[in-house]
């Protein structure tokens, strides 16, 4: 049995974009490439689908990196809070100041 054959992700960009600028037929390509043209048009819509994420805001996502952060730098600083509580009330019963 024939051992199948995997594609970069690189290639199938390359194949994809030259599918859709159209200057070739998808029986070209797919002659071309020595792919089916089933996968050609199944690349062809991924990446069409993706391109609305090319423009998408970067903003959004480091915002809500963002806030995760800051979550995670209160959570800290509650816990060292706590902490220095605990050694000041240590220190206080040794006599220590």
């Amino acid at each position: 049995m024939p051992k199948r054959k995997t594609h970069t992700k690189a290639f199938k960009a390359k194949v994809a974009l030259e599918a859709v600028k159209g200057e070739e037929t998808v029986a070209e390509l797919a002659s071309r490439y020595k792919v089916h043209p089933t996968q050609i048009h199944d690349w062809k819509k991924t990446r069409l689908s993706g391109a609305e994420n090319l423009f998408a805001r970067k903003n959004a996502k480091t915002q809500n990196d963002g806030e995760a952060e800051i979550r995670n730098l209160h959570a800290k600083i509650g816990e060292l809070t706590v902490d220095i509580d605990f050694l000041e009330r240590g220190l206080k019963r040794v006599g220590a100041k």
